[in-house]
């Protein structure tokens, strides 16, 4: 499996790039801020590469901001979870209204192509085999996805050493601990994270060393 990582300027959130293999058909995830777009396109180019989707985690900006681009730009669908396909178009929904004022002249609007997905789904894309799991927490909608039962995309759900906050809007610490505990700790320690922010990571490693996961045994 080709993977490639270009971490984004603002918050350094991960855009993984991941194809079967070099010169296949990729799909992007979570292209984050400010627009990266001209990046994710140079590792296409050097791979020579195909995208044919945009997952995104969830409905943060430094996850979505540079989804338009690259969706529209290739002519590819962008998937993201029912319950926060609305941040799409009402960003303030998921950050607060100061965070958004904020940016002033950003206009919010969604890719011409956006196709949502539920717990469980299952989906074959690039040659993988795609499962999405609603892990919520973070946000109402976040979601995880499995590939090929060996790669894990955690979002902001779980990173190395640690868990995603839940003091934003439709964040729940309640949720989080749920998802933990039913979504997190029944996978496979050989399963490698590929979380939203920071290094990668295995499941069985976070077992051992991460206080969220641990706490769940105690």
């Amino acid at each position: 499996m080709l993977i490639r990582v270009h971490p984004a300027p603002m918050y350094a959130t991960n855009c993984w790039v991941i194809a079967a293999e070099k010169g296949s058909e990729c799909i992007i995830v979570d292209p984050g801020m400010p627009d990266i777009s001209a990046e994710i396109e140079m590792i296409i180019e050097e791979e020579g590469l195909k995208p044919v989707a945009v997952l995104l985690t969830h409905g943060h900006l430094d996850h979505t901001f540079s989804v338009i681009p690259l969706a529209d730009g290739y002519g590819i669908p962008a998937y993201i979870h029912s319950e926060d396909r609305r941040a799409l178009l009402h960003p303030e929904l998921v950050h607060g209204r100061e965070f958004i004022d904020s940016l002033s002249g950003v206009t919010w609007n969604e890719p011409q192509q956006v196709l949502e997905l539920r717990n469980n789904e299952k989906f074959e894309a690039v040659g993988l085999d795609i499962t999405a799991i609603h892990a919520p927490g973070h946000t109402a909608g976040s979601l995880i996805f499995m590939i090929n039962d060996e790669i894990l995309l955690s979002g902001d759900v779980l990173f190395a050493g640690s868990i995603g906050r839940t003091d934003l809007p439709s964040g729940s610490q309640d949720a989080m601990k749920k998802t933990l505990a039913t979504k997190i700790a029944p996978l496979g320690d050989h399963l490698r994270v590929l979380p939203g922010h920071g290094p990668d990571t295995t499941i069985e490693y976070e077992r051992r060393t991460n206080p969220y996961l641990k706490e769940l045994r105690t």
